[in-house]
Protein backbone atom coordinates (compact mmCIF):
# COMPACT_ATOMS: atom_id res chain seq x y z
CA UNK A 1 0.00 0.00 0.00
CA UNK A 2 1.36 3.33 -0.96
CA UNK A 3 2.01 6.21 1.54
CA UNK A 4 -0.26 9.42 0.69
CA UNK A 5 1.53 12.15 -0.34
CA UNK A 6 0.42 15.65 2.06
CA UNK A 7 1.36 17.43 -0.62
CA UNK A 8 -0.39 17.37 -4.99
CA UNK A 9 2.43 15.49 -6.85
CA UNK A 10 3.85 17.44 -10.10
CA UNK A 11 2.30 15.19 -12.18
CA UNK A 12 -0.96 15.52 -11.33
CA UNK A 13 -0.18 19.22 -12.03
CA UNK A 14 0.84 19.02 -15.17
CA UNK A 15 -1.92 16.41 -16.16
CA UNK A 16 -4.75 18.75 -14.33
CA UNK A 17 -2.78 21.93 -16.54
CA UNK A 18 -2.91 19.20 -19.73
CA UNK A 19 -6.50 19.23 -19.38
CA UNK A 20 -7.14 22.51 -19.38
CA UNK A 21 -4.76 23.32 -22.13
CA UNK A 22 -6.55 21.20 -24.53
CA UNK A 23 -10.11 22.94 -23.57
CA UNK A 24 -7.94 26.63 -23.76
CA UNK A 25 -9.51 29.41 -26.28
CA UNK A 26 -5.60 29.44 -27.41
CA UNK A 27 -5.77 26.42 -28.70
CA UNK A 28 -9.07 26.32 -30.32
CA UNK A 29 -8.17 29.35 -31.94
CA UNK A 30 -4.80 28.31 -33.57
CA UNK A 31 -6.32 25.00 -34.49
CA UNK A 32 -9.17 27.67 -36.62
CA UNK A 33 -6.59 29.48 -37.50
CA UNK A 34 -4.61 27.03 -39.27
CA UNK A 35 -7.82 25.31 -41.22
CA UNK A 36 -7.12 22.08 -38.64
CA UNK A 37 -4.08 21.47 -40.98
CA UNK A 38 -0.29 20.70 -40.53
CA UNK A 39 1.88 23.61 -41.18
CA UNK A 40 4.77 21.27 -42.23
CA UNK A 41 3.08 18.85 -43.87
CA UNK A 42 -0.28 20.25 -44.64
CA UNK A 43 -2.14 17.40 -43.82
CA UNK A 44 -5.58 17.93 -42.84
CA UNK A 45 -7.19 16.88 -40.21
CA UNK A 46 -9.49 14.05 -40.06
CA UNK A 47 -11.75 11.63 -38.66
CA UNK A 48 -13.00 9.28 -41.28
CA UNK A 49 -12.55 5.56 -40.59
CA UNK A 50 -9.61 4.32 -41.64
CA UNK A 51 -8.12 7.43 -42.76
CA UNK A 52 -7.62 9.50 -39.59
CA UNK A 53 -5.50 12.09 -39.03
CA UNK A 54 -4.88 13.79 -35.75
CA UNK A 55 -3.54 17.65 -35.57
CA UNK A 56 -2.06 18.92 -32.25
CA UNK A 57 -1.02 22.51 -31.51
CA UNK A 58 2.62 22.78 -30.86
CA UNK A 59 4.18 25.49 -28.27
CA UNK A 60 6.90 26.68 -30.63
CA UNK A 61 9.73 27.58 -28.02
CA UNK A 62 8.04 24.49 -25.85
CA UNK A 63 7.55 24.97 -22.27
CA UNK A 64 10.58 24.81 -20.77
CA UNK A 65 9.79 26.40 -17.09
CA UNK A 66 7.80 23.62 -15.39
CA UNK A 67 9.38 24.29 -12.05
CA UNK A 68 8.76 27.84 -11.99
CA UNK A 69 5.29 26.87 -12.74
CA UNK A 70 4.92 24.02 -10.02
CA UNK A 71 6.29 26.80 -7.83
CA UNK A 72 4.09 29.64 -8.77
CA UNK A 73 1.21 27.35 -7.99
CA UNK A 74 2.69 25.82 -4.72
CA UNK A 75 3.46 29.39 -3.67
CA UNK A 76 -0.13 31.13 -4.50
CA UNK A 77 -2.87 28.09 -4.51
CA UNK A 78 -1.47 25.15 -3.36
CA UNK A 79 -0.83 26.28 -0.14
CA UNK A 80 -0.38 24.50 3.07
CA UNK A 81 -3.67 23.77 5.03
CA UNK A 82 -2.96 25.92 7.87
CA UNK A 83 -2.92 29.16 5.33
CA UNK A 84 -6.06 27.85 4.24
CA UNK A 85 -9.67 27.94 5.84
CA UNK A 86 -13.33 26.78 4.81
CA UNK A 87 -15.63 29.47 4.15
CA UNK A 88 -19.47 29.48 2.89
CA UNK A 89 -20.12 31.08 -0.72
CA UNK A 90 -21.66 33.81 0.52
CA UNK A 91 -19.05 34.65 3.52
CA UNK A 92 -16.09 33.90 0.69
CA UNK A 93 -17.57 37.05 -1.60
CA UNK A 94 -17.57 39.08 0.47
CA UNK A 95 -14.00 38.86 1.43
CA UNK A 96 -13.35 39.39 -2.34
CA UNK A 97 -11.12 36.73 -3.45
Amino acid sequence: MSKKLPYTPNNQIKSALRRLWLRSRERARRLKIDEYTCQMCGKKQSRAKGREVYVEVDHIRGVLNWDEIYAVLRKYLLVDPDKLRTLCKECHKKEGK
